[in-house]
């Protein structure tokens, strides 16, 4: 004989879990899933230095290895180099600007200033030639605070925005999103 209060705990316990996996999908768009958000068939990604055409020089080597750990952080591929690798994802940074977002009242100086990186970048199926992800104008920024008293360095922001812009361009080489 069951004690009372026993049934509907019992109920909750079995119950719960098929509530949450009938929430889930094969196909993220439609709900929870727990399929891989990155590509099954990719499993090396050659990174080559973009190329840059504007005058912020530098700025295409520190993209380029903040792509690469980003990759290493957060996907199962490795990094390789040439056309052994599974695909390749490659860029031009097109622009890189400053602009002032607040200036102090009496004295005019700028307090915070905001880094914008744009570029255009290509993921391609090496073995197959296809285009498996790419944008233009794809962009990313961040601010920092060159002002006295804390007085960030240009490099703080373009570092910080160069971090911001290799987590977005890998999180745009997810499968099926």
């Amino acid at each position: 004989m069951m004690k009372p209060g026993r049934f509907p705990l019992m109920v909750a316990a079995i119950g719960a879990p098929v509530l949450v996996l009938s929430a889930c999908a094969s196909d993220p768009r439609e709900g929870y899933s727990f399929s891989k958000t990155f590509a099954d068939d990719i499993h090396t990604v050659h990174v080559p230095i973009f190329e840059n055409t504007t005058f912020s020089r530098g700025i295409e080597v520190e993209l380029s290895d903040a792509i690469v750990k980003e990759i290493q952080r957060s996907t199962p591929w490795r990094i390789s180099t040439g056309e052994r690798s599974s695909a390749t994802l490659s860029g031009e940074i097109t622009d890189s600007s400053m602009r002032t977002i607040s200036v102090a009242r009496d004295s005019g100086l700028v307090q915070e200033l905001a880094v914008t990186i744009t570029v255009d970048f290509e993921f391609i199926d090496n073995r197959t030639g296809k285009l498996i992800a790419g944008r233009k104008s794809f962009s990313a920024s961040d601010t920092f605070v060159p002002a006295l008293g804390v007085g960030d360095r240009m490099e703080t922001g373009e570092n910080a925005t160069i971090q911001r812009l290799a987590r977005d361009i890998v999180a745009e080489l997810r499968s099926v999103w």
